[in-house]
This record gives C-alpha cells, sequence and structure tokens, in this order.
C-alpha cells in the first residue's frame, strides 16, 4: 500500500480518553458534485473552500469536517487527520446502539457520488488501506456512511461495491478483514458490472 499525502485538517480533536477505533465507516464525495479531479474536497477539509468558485459551495464552504483519508479516483491517498485523533466525519450516527460514531471510529472518503461506479484502484487502495487499519487498532466492524446515518446520508451509495471489496481483500490473504465488511451486500458474488461503463445508473447490478 503507498503512503498517503499528508495534508493536516484542523477539523479534529482528541478522542475520548481511552477510546480506540473500533468502527471503520465508508464514505463517498466529490466537489462539485458529480464532478472528479479538482480541489474542492481538500479545501473543504482545510476551510479553504471559496463559496464563489461554484453556486454549490456557497451552501457548505463554512462546514467544519473532516475524514481521516480520501481516496481519489486514481487511487492517491490523503490523510487529513491520524487515526489516533477524533475527524469530524460521521455526524448524528449510531452503530450498535453507540452514537456519536466519531468518538470511535475512523473515516475513509472515496472520491465518488450515488450515480457512478468507482474505479477499480480506488477498491484496491481501499482494501490495503483496511488491512492495515485492522492490524493497527481493535475494529470490529467495517459499514457505510448511510448505515450509520439511516434517512439522512446515502453514501457510498449504490454504485459501491461491498462484495467486490470483500473479495479483493480475501485473494489478498485478508479474509478476516472482509468478514467485517457489515452491508446485507457484502458477500454478493455476481457483481463485475460495478466497475463497467457507461454504468446503468436505473438499477444496480446483481
Amino acid at each position: 500500500m503507498p503512503d498517503p499525502h499528508l495534508l493536516s485538517s484542523p477539523n479534529h480533536d482528541a478522542r475520548p480518553d481511552g477510546v480506540l477505533p473500533e468502527l471503520i465507516v465508508i464514505h463517498a464525495i466529490s466537489l462539485p458534485p458529480e464532478r472528479f479531479g479538482g480541489p474542492g474536497v481538500e479545501q473543504l477539509f482545510t476551510n479553504r473552500l471559496d463559496p464563489a468558485a461554484h453556486p454549490y459551495y456557497a451552501q457548505i464552504h463554512t462546514l467544519r469536517v473532516s475524514a481521516h483519508y480520501f481516496i481519489r479516483r486514481t487511487g492517491e491517498m490523503l490523510c487529513f487527520v491520524p487515526p489516533e485523533l477524533r475527524a469530524w466525519h460521521a455526524g448524528v450516527s449510531s452503530w450498535r446502539g453507540r452514537e456519536r460514531c466519531n468518538d470511535f471510529s475512523i473515516g475513509i472518503e472515496l472520491e465518488g457520488c450515488d450515480t457512478l461506479p468507482f474505479e477499480p484502484i480506488q477498491y484496491e487502495t481501499l482494501a490495503g488501506l483496511l488491512a492495515d487499519l485492522c492490524a493497527r487498532f481493535p475494529i470490529a466492524g467495517i459499514t457505510g456512511h448511510s448505515d450509520i446515518a439511516p434517512g439522512r446520508k446515502t453514501d457510498p451509495g449504490p454504485c459501491f461495491s461491498w462484495g467486490y471489496l470483500r473479495r479483493l481483500l480475501a485473494s489478498a490473504g485478508h479474509g478476516e478483514v472482509g468478514q467485517m465488511l457489515e452491508p446485507e451486500d457484502a458477500a454478493d458474488a455476481a457483481d463485475d458490472a460495478f466497475l463497467r461503463w457507461p454504468f446503468p445508473v436505473t438499477a444496480r447490478p446483481g
């Protein structure tokens, strides 16, 4: 796994005393929406988003948010907050009856949206990162933002293939990490259409 590029976000603080990460939350983000490759995400997480640069930015430029990691469409990985610290990624959330998921989770953002498939290299980078984090911390579950904030969030969205990620982990010798994937479709075996363009956005393959 390549080392992440470090780009420090001011939007973080300490975890509660004695609390270690037990959950990994996978997100998706694109700024502007459904456009990739620009500096918007980095600017948002470092409080440098220009509200005049795009109409959508006027709605969000005052947000103070962050994630621990961001994986671009190219597979490049950025680290905004060390995983030992608390990033501000989950918002109002609950996992296994525990609220305030920021306290005990690691947030990973993928450059993507609800209507387009993710790139294979993103899954490969993500799989390596998950294996590394699970070796370093007492991780007990890996889930999506929509699963800890149902009705409020939709990411990583219907185009994200949990089954493909699980198979990647298994093929790399990290089947135990794949077993921690919690969404119901994590064991899908026939979803290769997630990786094909153009993607049929009207229906979820598999």
